[in-house]
């Protein structure tokens, strides 16, 4: 071998040694539909209104979680917390008033047309107007759904 070769090759070596390291790979992105999102506050959305289709399967009763009476006492406007169309909807409300309390009973149940769709878990909040036979006044009002 001679010099010139082994001055080469060590150049050669030497110059590989100095450069910088490669730049490094950005790390392959997760698919959005993997993300998880937390959600921090509350949905500022209103509540969907919603009325009674008397048509569904699968009923059962459903608590409300606010109320509040307006036309002189004469309706009440019920929310709750439910879930998507036309996987969940509004079955019917009984009303039952007495001279103290009136208990007010939502039910739900999933419409016919639901035969063929994919119910998603998604929580939507709804309301609904209950018309009363006697304004609410001083009676206390009940949720029928609690026991």
């Amino acid at each position: 071998m001679t010099t010139a070769t082994l001055l080469a090759g060590s150049l050669v070596l030497a110059t590989g040694c100095a450069t910088s390291p490669p730049a490094a790979r950005p790390l392959p992105q997760t698919p959005a539909e993997h993300v998880v999102t937390p959600v921090t506050s509350a949905p500022s959305k209103a509540p969907e209104p919603v009325k009674p289709t008397g048509d569904a399967i699968n009923v059962h009763k459903v608590r409300w979680t606010k109320a509040a009476s307006f036309a002189r006492g004469k309706q009440v406007k019920l929310t709750w917390w439910s879930g998507v169309e036309p996987c969940t909807v509004l079955d019917k409300v009984k009303v039952k008033e007495t001279a103290r309390k009136v208990t007010i009973t939502l039910y739900e149940g999933t419409s016919p047309k639901a035969k063929s769709v994919s119910c998603i878990m998604l929580a939507v909040e709804k309301t609904t107007t209950v018309k009363l036979k006697h304004a609410l006044g001083k009676r206390k009002l009940v949720d029928g759904a609690k026991p």
